[in-house]
């Protein structure tokens, strides 16, 4: 089946979703339980992001954000997935390096904050680092699992066959860990924004949706507040239906590992 008619399900069941939740809220906010001060309507939070849009204060914040998120994120890629199948692959590796992170995954990615200013000073360093530190370990740790997790008679299979390390390795084990190895992505994704949202608070930079987020806070302006938060759950969901979305059809789906839902 193609996967238009699959994507155009999908994008209406996220709309009626969001359409619901902005019902809910508008009820709320119109119901003066909350202070209008303190639960603005959807059209005065729209009315500060279409102001904040336009003179281009919220698309430079959003731009800083987003650059650590990608740096940080791109360096945990980097770290976490290679190490992930070492250590699935290599006993010795394993048993180093599964102690440390058993004792450093606990820590949260937060309280690393003071310590980095203190190393780094102030500016985009100790976000970045942040968002490594909260996202080195969900990918490991799935990619490990994956690795793990492949099918023993497959790999007895490509190697029956004459498949050598390499081909073992690109046409075996990485497709049978693919699974997990994107779950993985997705959930270091979710934790380098939470992470650096708090960060860019925490280090006082003058520059980031975390910023605006609590600078916003100290003059009850909680419309830029969540005009900010409308923004990063924009940005989440672009990456989560076209980045993620499209690597998960162009590898698991195409693989055959896993099954597109159908509804």
């Amino acid at each position: 089946m193609s996967m238009a008619p699959e994507r155009l399900r999908s994008m209406r069941r996220a709309t009626i979703a969001l359409l619901v939740l902005a019902v809910l809220y508008e009820a709320v906010a119109r119901s003066g339980f909350f202070p209008a001060v303190l639960l603005p309507t959807l059209p005065t939070v729209a009315r500060a992001l279409a102001r904040t849009l336009a003179d281009g204060t919220m698309l430079h914040h959003a731009a800083s954000t987003l650059y650590r998120v990608l740096v940080g994120f791109a360096m945990a890629i980097a770290v976490g997935i290679p190490l992930g199948i070492v250590m699935a692959r290599v006993r010795r590796v394993e048993n180093f390096v599964m102690p440390l992170a058993s004792a450093l995954m606990p820590i949260p990615s937060l309280a690393w904050v003071p310590v980095f200013i203190l190393w780094f000073g102030l500016g985009n360093t100790v976000s970045i680092l942040v968002v490594f530190y909260a996202a080195t370990f969900p990918m490991m740790f799935n990619t490990w699992s994956g690795v793990r997790s492949v099918n023993p008679l497959w790999l007895r299979a490509a190697a029956a066959m004459g498949a050598d390390e390499r081909a073992l390795f690109w046409k075996v084990i990485i497709p049978g860990a693919s699974p997990f190895i994107i779950t993985g992505v997705r959930q270091a994704f979710l934790r380098a924004w939470i992470a650096v949202v708090g960060a860019e608070a925490l280090a006082a930079s003058d520059f980031g949706l975390g910023w605006v987020i609590f600078d916003a806070k100290e003059f009850l302006n909680a419309d830029v507040m969540l005009a900010s938060l409308v923004v990063i759950g924009a940005i989440g969901f672009v990456f989560e239906r076209l980045v993620f979305g499209s690597l998960e059809r162009g590898t698991v789906l195409r693989w055959g590992m896993v099954q597109a839902a159908r509804s």
